[in-house]
């Protein structure tokens, strides 16, 4: 590894965020975390059954109170539900109401789907390594930014 492969690496970084910005704008009153909240709140539901906050909030790597305060948003806004489960009134599970699933389709399903065809060529190798290298990049930095002042 050299000084210039890893600014070439924050380069890139910064191309996939220009990358990111070009995906198509969203309503008004949809954040880009209501899609990634419901394409999560779908698959965990594929994959296990009931969802609960903390399901996300696993999946997603990110704390449990902003991803509760993303949930309040969304269910204000008619694209999650709430449920007590039936077995313990403790326990709240999530749901993608109508409008949630449409708006997770067009924004989501349909557009990563328009993008298949164009992307084929990338050997899924490729793709897992890209994947890999991002998040280990990422983690180093998050910790250095952490540890900045401490020493």
């Amino acid at each position: 590894m050299t000084v210039k492969l890893i600014k070439q690496m924050i380069d890139a970084c910064r191309l996939g965020k220009r990358a990111c910005d070009m995906m198509p704008p969203l309503p008004k009153d949809v954040l880009p975390s209501y899609i990634h909240v419901l394409d999560t709140v779908h698959t965990l539901e594929a994959a296990s059954g009931p969802v609960r906050v903390s399901d996300i909030s696993d999946a997603l790597g990110l704390p449990r109170p902003g991803v509760t305060r993303t949930v309040k948003e969304m269910e204000a806004k008619g694209y999650l539900t709430k449920s007590a489960s039936p077995d313990d009134g403790r326990v709240t599970y999530i749901t993608a109401t109508e409008a949630g699933r449409q708006l997770c389709d067009k924004y989501d399903t349909q557009y990563f789907s328009e993008l298949l065809p164009a992307l084929q060529d990338i050997p899924e190798e490729d793709a897992a390594c890209m994947i890999r290298t991002i998040e280990t990049l990422y983690q180093v930095l998050a910790e250095r930014r952490n540890n900045v002042g401490k020493q």
